[in-house]
């Protein structure tokens, strides 16, 4: 089976998890900053806080923003669920915005839209996460003035895009938002096994996530209510979580990252074979905004149904038959249960719909071959043909 996606795990990797396994430390040691600091390297923000996962990472971006029962958070359908949960696990209310055709990324058209009807409701949201999906920047710029001009704030989802770019500026660098989110899980663009990160310029709010991410305990005097007792002495004065990343965990991120922008590089050379060798099937290939350089996490085509003897079904199976292991990024979060049981309309978002009924991931990772690429193709073609 071709996977979807797959990690890449060198000798450099493990030797650099022995060391840490060997080490004096296995959890809160020198590993985590170091981390944090390379991926602060990369992005240009000036403070990351690294997590044990992206879904805490959206958690404390979300608790650092005050984020409260009397809130609205607004996203994107198109997600995994994390993404809107974050805003659940602060008791606030979700709503999402339609996708644009092309990107799959928030509509800013169907954002303001919906600002203009919000304002005159009096339900504004607090804060907007901005889904880069697959890898590809959402368009900031537009998404940063709206926020101006409504008096939200921005978390940019980027678990699909560490390595991308917006406008020559690195995505995480926080030009146009609050705070940026990383994943780190294993078919991500580098991996720490599981794992997340918030980076932003804001030092409050890094403050904020790094003393919830532990328990809202401090051993910082200035912050305390009283005079230590000694050296040993801690206070709690928040109700924090453990959402601490593990040394070994760090250890992974700081040699995968060497890495990363020649895996980003793979994947930008295997969506051109791609587009090479799919470009004559009835799909639509994947949209690059002139603006963004994607990390190409994902690779999405979607069917033209009309066009084909298949049913979306049909060439989803046929392709699994065939040792492919496609997926299908995202069911609509509004078509899950547990939110259905809060009354959206899923006719409200008509491109969100549209994609669900079309889209396909196919295999995207930097160790896919050509040989596996004619195999994707031929498979492809046949299962288009019925």
């Amino acid at each position: 089976m071709i996977p979807y996606g797959r990690q890449d795990i060198t000798v450099e990797d493990i030797d650099a998890v022995v060391k840490t396994l060997t080490s004096d430390f296995l959890t809160q040691g020198p590993a985590v900053p170091k981390f944090e600091s390379l991926v602060l390297e990369k992005t240009g923000a000036k403070y990351g806080v690294g997590v044990n996962s992206a879904t805490s990472a959206l958690h404390l971006a979300c608790m650092a923003l005050d984020l409260s029962s009397d809130d609205w958070l607004w996203t994107s359908p198109i997600t995994f669920v994390a993404s809107a949960n974050c805003g659940l696990y602060c008791g606030a209310k979700i709503d999402f915005i339609d996708i644009d055709p092309d990107t799959y990324n928030v509509c800013p058209k169907a954002l303001e839209d919906k600002l203009v009807k919000a304002k005159t409701d009096g339900c504004l949201p607090k804060i907007l996460v901005a889904v880069h999906l697959c890898g590809q920047s959402c368009d900031m710029i537009a998404l940063s003035k709206l926020a101006k001009k409504y008096g939200f704030k921005i978390i940019e989802d980027a678990s699909h895009a560490i390595g991308g770019s917006y406008l020559d500026k690195p995505i995480g660098s926080c030009i146009y938002s609050d705070i940026t989110v990383f994943s780190f899980h294993p078919v991500k663009i580098i991996t720490t096994g599981e794992g997340g990160m918030c980076v932003t310029n804001s030092p409050f709010l890094a403050e904020s996530m790094v003393l919830n991410r532990s328990h809202g305990i401090t051993r910082d005097p200035q912050r305390m209510s009283k005079e230590p007792d000694g050296p040993w002495y801690y206070e709690q004065i928040g109700l924090g979580l453990n959402y601490r990343m593990t040394d070994l965990q760090a250890a992974l991120g700081c040699s995968q990252i060497k890495r990363l922008d020649a895996y980003v590089e793979s994947r930008h050379k295997i969506n051109s074979l791609y587009s090479q060798a799919l470009s004559k099937l009835p799909i639509k290939l994947p949209y690059q905004d002139p603006n963004c350089y994607s990390a190409f996490h994902l690779y999405v085509i979607r069917l033209n149904l009309s066009e084909i003897n298949s049913s979306h079904r049909q060439v989803f199976e046929s392709l699994r038959e065939a040792g492919i292991g496609v997926n299908l990024h995202y069911i609509p979060v509004y078509r899950q249960p547990f939110y259905q049981k809060m009354g959206y309309i899923p006719s409200n978002f008509p491109n969100s719909e549209s994609y669900y009924q079309e889209a396909i991931s196919l295999p995207m990772y930097p160790a896919l071959t050509l040989r596996e690429i004619n195999h994707i193709h031929d498979s492809l073609e046949n299962a288009l043909n019925g």
